[in-house]
């Protein structure tokens, strides 16, 4: 029983090992990654309600913002072998504190059983004048992780 133990720990160990892998943004260069992958672990970056590929918010404010940011984490998630499902921290940074009751009417239709855990808070600008950015934490099951 203790071999075995052993035996999954190092497999575990082995995969950290080979470092992190690094996911570019796709379209206008920016500097910092989409994505880090470290083992089964996946760091998405803040992502902010742009069409995917673009600098460009979607029009309307907090609602329309909050489901491009939501459906863009979703294909980042998805574009690794993950899902929304699989996603364990999310931190939200809003413009105003007062939209967090219409940020979280969106937010908790893509999350119908269980809600990763999560951080909100409010800052003083956004990059491009986004309403909403939020980052997340997702879990990468090692036979889907993306290489």
């Amino acid at each position: 029983m203790a071999l075995g133990a052993l035996a999954t720990i190092a497999s575990a160990s082995a995969g950290a090992a080979t470092g992190p892998e690094y996911f570019p943004m796709p379209g206008p260069s920016l500097p910092f990654s989409e994505s880090v992958l470290v083992g089964e672990t996946l760091y998405v970056s803040g992502q902010i309600g742009v069409a995917p590929g673009t600098l460009n918010l979607v029009p309307g404010g907090i609602g329309p913002e909050t489901h491009r940011v939501m459906d863009n984490i979703k294909a980042i998630v998805e574009k690794h072998g993950s899902s929304l499902d699989q996603l364990v921290k999310c931190t939200v940074f809003l413009a105003d504190i007062k939209e967090w009751p219409a940020f979280n009417e969106i937010y908790r239709d893509y999350f119908k059983a269980h809600p990763p855990a999560r951080s909100a808070l409010a800052a003083n600008g956004l990059a491009f004048n986004a309403r909403v950015e939020v980052e997340c934490i997702a879990f990468v099951p090692r036979k889907s992780a993306a290489h």
